[in-house]
């Protein structure tokens, strides 16, 4: 059954939700064409290609809820019935609004990480540590505007279904991160620890860096 009205704050991040991973999508393809393979695109670790096993249907859900809390009047996957009152409408309207500035600030970092950009730990960007620009002040600002983007999904399309994406999401962007670094600093050794002792993981720290 579908509802008489479009409820627009869950189709605005849903519309953000499809533009972010059409963005992803597109920098894979242009990855590969450059490098002519999918070293950084595909999982090298053990622990990433666990990770990934998760991560792959958790997008296709992220993409899908939203969309059949549009198009749905009525279920698990529709909108609950207190969530579509004017006050929580504008709140989550805020939250769609949010989900795409953290879309916006997504793109910048990508831009920033330029050629640089991967989807998973490679041996081949070994010698690569970025810390200017977004990533002076955090170490994963790629990773924290993604979960921004799930918050204010969450908020946006307050499911039951939703609130587990978004919980299983977050724990693997805070292991994601974990794992990176652990490599990073068998890589940089020094280097990496006084830069990580300078920023925060996902959100800046207040002292900036020295």
């Amino acid at each position: 059954m579908r509802p008489s009205t479009i409820d627009w704050p869950a189709a605005l991040v849903m519309l953000t939700i499809w533009t972010y991973w059409i963005i992803v999508g597109a920098m894979v393809i242009r990855r590969r064409r450059r490098t002519r393979k999918l070293t950084g695109v595909l999982p090298e670790q053990a622990a990433e290609t666990a990770m990934w096993a998760l991560w792959i249907p958790l997008v296709a859900l992220w993409a899908l809820l939203p969309w059949l809390a549009v198009t749905r009047a009525s279920g698990p996957f529709a909108l609950p019935p207190w969530a579509t009152g004017n006050a929580l409408i504008a709140l989550r309207g805020v939250a769609a609004l949010v989900g795409v500035a953290a879309l916006a600030g997504s793109i910048r970092a990508w831009r920033e990480m330029g050629s640089h950009w991967t989807m998973a730990v490679t041996r081949d960007e070994r010698g690569t540590l970025l810390t200017g620009g977004l990533f002076s002040r955090v170490r994963h600002p790629i990773y924290a505007f993604s979960i921004v983007l799930m918050l204010a999904t969450l908020v946006a399309v307050p499911t039951w279904p939703m609130l587990v994406v978004a919980a299983v999401h977050v724990s693997l962007m805070a292991l994601k991160a974990r794992n990176e670094e652990r490599f990073l600093l068998a890589a940089h050794g020094e280097r990496y620890a006084r830069y990580c002792r300078d920023t925060g993981r996902f959100v800046p720290r207040l002292t900036g860096p020295r």
